[in-house]
């Protein structure tokens, strides 16, 4: 694969992936939304039939890492990636989480309008000072990315290291093309099927990030976007998915060169 080759596919691949995972979650969360208040199943489902759709389209370009920690991981398995890939891997899957993040904006407009300019939803004028809406993460922040249900640091980074080093250890010994450098066929199906699994299971304490760029970028996104009432972008906890998952990442290769390779 060329350098231009990985970037691009890593760009559209997690421009797709966030587009159809945030989208689920817009869908879910903003008032006049066909899909609002489905719940978390609908966001588990969706998130996992996002990871299908772009694994299936970036991979004959990139190998289909979509996910910095993914990345990682395939730098540290033994005959990997060559590190000299991995900024390029990383650049584009960042640049791909705040297109489809901004993607998901623009087709959600009217409905972000309606639901942060909805006096139930983001209060009363003087609720919607400066200070007020800097301070935690603002009404719609929870569509571009992740904040935990009980703020406790090492709890919420270790709940990311878990379920990244699942995430990570089902691509490295079940998901991996012939050439190991990302994921095959099977693969695509098989973890799209372990991200729906993680999020029933474990991404109840944090939203389950477990991806750096998927976090990061929309929260980038978030910070920019011309939103009224958006309130602040929690960048205080924006430490957690993205330190976690690479850990968690680091430590999947390790267990996989133990026991596996």
């Amino acid at each position: 694969m060329s350098s231009s080759d990985i970037f691009i596919g890593e760009t559209i691949g997690t421009a797709i992936l966030i587009l159809l995972g945030g989208g689920v979650c817009a869908a879910v969360t903003l008032k006049a939304s066909k899909a609002r208040n489905a719940g978390w199943l609908a966001i588990t489902f969706g998130w996992g039939f996002a990871v299908l759709t772009a694994v299936y389209t970036s991979a004959p370009l990139s190998g289909a890492h979509l996910n910095p920690a993914v990345t990682l991981a395939l730098a540290l398995k033994k005959d990997g990636i060559d590190w000299s890939d991995v900024p390029i891997y990383w650049g584009g899957q960042l640049l791909g989480a705040m297109i489809g993040a901004t993607l998901v904006w623009i087709a959600y407009y009217g409905q972000f309008l309606a639901h942060l300019t909805d006096k139930e939803i983001v209060g009363t004028p003087a609720a919607k000072s400066v200070e007020a809406q800097e301070k935690g993460a603002g009404p719609v922040l929870g569509i571009f990315s992740t904040g935990p249900e009980v703020r406790v640091a090492w709890q919420n980074v270790a709940t990311e290291v878990i379920g990244t080093i699942v995430l990570v250890l089902a691509v490295l010994t079940q998901g991996l093309n012939d050439s190991g450098k990302g994921l095959g066929v099977l693969g695509a199906l098989i973890t799209s099927l372990v991200v729906v699994s993680i999020g029933l299971s474990l991404g109840g304490p944090t939203g389950y990030a477990i991806n750096p760029a998927r976090d990061l970028g929309p929260r980038i996104v978030h910070a920019l976007l011309p939103l009224p009432n958006k309130g602040g972008s929690d960048w205080s906890y924006a430490w957690v998915p993205v330190v976690g998952p690479l850990i968690g990442g680091a430590i999947a290769a390790g267990i996989y060169n133990v026991a596996f390779a």
